[in-house]
């Protein structure tokens, strides 16, 4: 079968490139995706990411290194193509699209991350999250009017404050990295349990429900319990797992909720990301009374991505006219 020519007039190409993992789309003017291709994360190809970029949109046609680019994630960042800069909050989406880097000839742009000074008034970034809320904007276009409490769990876990469509500020908590360390290199869990999602949901519910019942212990008081109940038999190596991750994540959604009370208060929480770590986060939302709704996070990212280069061609075309 021969494929269809690549109309490079037309098409772009959209990449979400985190430091584990390259997700690139084909596009049509649209938006609508035509195809699609994995890659080398950005922190993996040091000094390699033009060639990384060229040799998989070269597999989609001669001539399709014209294609223009837009990528979001770790690219952006020190680790990755080029540093890009910080967005100072307050932000609208525009403010995000029009502080884009051009690089690889102008071929290729790259969204800047966010930058704040969170509740404690410390500094706070994002990277790669701030692609997703722009892509929730355009999914869910009721959250371009009013205050909204947004939750994207990972890693490092962002809670956003968005206000009449605009990035306020945020707040981190790096409740996926700790959970990672302390079970890969903690004797808390044994060392027995291999990385992967959270199984069983009763262990994960009991721990959400263990932190509910003391939510003024201070979290370093709790996390020994994965050890003792494992050790006394209450908990075998999975369940300690998902105590822990239960402890972890309600201590966070605690903190978030005491963080924003105004406008968390009868507010529903919008969850986004991948569907195991957000069916989590509503669990202990909802064990704290809390209505939430899910947003796909791949879905956000590319939704986010489509839309900024949508702007950046119509400014370019009003330019150009």
């Amino acid at each position: 079968m021969i494929p269809t020519p690549v109309n490079p007039a037309t098409e772009f190409v959209a990449g979400d490139w985190g430091t584990s993992r390259l997700r690139l789309f084909l596009c049509a003017a649209d938006g609508a995706v035509l195809r699609t291709a994995e890659g080398p994360g950005a922190a993996a190809i040091p000094g390699a990411h033009a060639a990384t970029l060229e040799a998989l949109i070269d597999a989609w046609r001669a001539g399709a290194a014209r294609l223009p680019v837009i990528l979001c994630g770790m690219v952006g960042s020190s680790l990755g193509w080029v540093e890009a800069p910080y967005v100072a909050c307050p932000a609208r989406p525009e403010h995000i699209a029009n502080s884009c880097i051009g690089l690889w000839n102008g071929r290729a742009q790259i969204i800047p991350g966010l930058s704040c000074r969170n509740r404690f008034d410390a500094p706070d970034l994002m990277r790669g999250e701030e692609t997703q809320i722009l892509g929730a904007l355009r999914l869910e276009p009721a959250l371009e009017s009013g205050r909204w409490l947004l939750c994207l769990p990972g890693t490092h876990t962002k809670w956003v404050l968005l206000e009449g469509g605009e990035v306020r500020e945020f707040l981190t908590a790096p409740s996926g990295e700790l959970f990672a360390i302390l079970r890969e290199h903690s004797v808390l869990l044994g060392r027995e349990e291999p990385a992967g999602d959270i199984a069983d949901t009763v262990a994960f519910m009991d721990g959400v429900r263990a932190f509910n019942a003391y939510p003024g212990a201070q979290l370093l008081h709790r996390l020994f319990e994965c050890r003792s109940r494992r050790l006394s038999g209450q908990l075998d190596p999975p369940a300690a797992a998902a105590f822990l991750s239960g402890l972890l994540t309600a201590s966070d959604v605690y903190g978030a909720l005491t963080s924003f009370t105004t406008v968390a208060a009868n507010a529903e929480i919008v969850l986004i990301g991948a569907q195991p770590l957000t069916a989590l986060y509503h669990a202990a939302l909802r064990e704290r009374g809390c209505r939430s709704r899910r947003i796909d996070g791949a879905a956000a990212s590319l939704a986010g991505l489509i839309h900024v280069h949508l702007q950046l061609a119509s400014r370019s075309n009003a330019h150009a006219g």
